[in-house]
């Protein structure tokens, strides 16, 4: 026979070995392979399993996440709505009260004014009045004594000349 086709021995020794070894792999190799194919389909199931769960926890992750980034606008957004409101108060207070010590210091200087000025009255009329009892004095060649007639005399003469208008 040929090379290509073998003996009719040769064929029949190599069936018998051919259903030894497939009946040695059926028995034995067969259900170790398939465990393993049905453990490696599990844990790929399993993991496309874990991957979905991934997925949706990433998705809600993410919602959350907007939901989060919503709110920290709104506080944000009401934060500074309060200090623009802070601000407006803190800002007419302070003109309220630049407004009240501006008043207050004003009456302030016009008290002052006022006092200086009748201090000022008042010095003019002792320096008037003693003039005018100098005058009078020298006119009348009359020296006043005391003290008390001096006083006398100048509240006399400052009474005669408020009641006297003036002659302009």
């Amino acid at each position: 026979m040929g090379l290509l086709i073998p003996s009719s021995g040769t064929l029949f020794w190599m069936i018998i070995i051919f259903g030894i070894v497939f009946f040695i792999l059926t028995k034995y190799a067969f259900p170790v392979i398939i465990r393993m194919v049905d453990e490696r389909k599990k844990y790929i199931d399993d993991s496309l399993e874990a991957a979905r769960q991934a997925n949706e926890q990433l998705a809600q992750v993410k919602v959350e996440s907007e939901r989060m980034l919503k709110q920290a606008r709104e506080e944000q957004a009401q934060i500074l709505k309060e200090a623009v409101t802070a601000r407006d108060r803190i800002l007419k207070e302070a003109q309220t009260r630049a407004q009240t010590e501006a008043r207050k210091a004003l009456d302030e200087t016009r008290q002052q004014i006022i006092a200086e000025k009748e201090s000022a009255i008042n010095d003019i009329r002792q320096q008037v009045a003693i003039l005018s009892v100098d005058v009078a004095e020298k006119i009348l060649r009359k020296d006043l004594t005391g003290e008390k007639e001096h006083i006398e005399l100048i509240d006399r003469l400052l009474d005669e000349m408020l009641q006297t208008p003036d002659k302009a």
